[in-house]
């Protein structure tokens, strides 16, 4: 069988991508790397006669690869074109995943929003949530002002008992 997915692997590599690396892993399956694109395939035996595991992941910026992002089952038997089919579907499933996500604001940001940002990115999302300046809520201000009735209602008390 790891003759087979070795043979069957070179032929799909050479539908898919024009530049490519085929290796075999430790567990007996076939990994196809295409550099170029940024993604991997994996071919490994299934549990089922003639049945191989096809799953799909990314290349990471220093090399190593990410864990799969999509998988399938599909026979062997099946053909070039046809396990070609499915890798695309699965190429394509994980270039979905790893799509970055649309900006919520369309105008530019400003300057001291950019330094704001960049400092809070530094703290580790330790500041402010929400968009909040640092202005004193009205929360905090109806407790300053109980704090600030009971401490004069106490002084009061105090100098009315000294009379």
């Amino acid at each position: 069988m790891s003759a087979q997915l070795r043979e069957t692997a070179s032929e799909l590599a050479e539908v898919l991508w024009r530049e490519h690396t085929v290796y075999r892993e430790r567990g007996g399956g076939v990994v196809i790397r295409g550099e170029h694109v940024q993604r991997w395939i994996s071919i490994a035996p299934s549990g089922g006669r003639d049945e191989v595991l096809l799953r799909a992941g990314r290349i990471l910026d220093g090399g190593t690869t990410a864990p799969a992002r999509s998988e399938a089952v599909a026979r062997l038997d099946a053909g070039t074109g046809e396990l070609a089919a499915t890798c695309r579907r699965l190429l394509a499933e994980a270039a979905a995943d790893t799509a970055p996500p649309t900006p919520r604001r369309t105008a530019p940001a400003r300057s001291g929003q950019q330094a704001r940002q960049r400092r809070r990115r530094r703290q580790g999302g330790q500041g402010r949530r929400g968009g909040q300046g640092r202005h004193t809520s009205l929360g905090s201000w109806v407790v300053i002002l109980c704090v600030a009735g009971v401490v004069a209602l106490y002084a009061y008390n105090v100098s009315a008992a000294y009379r």
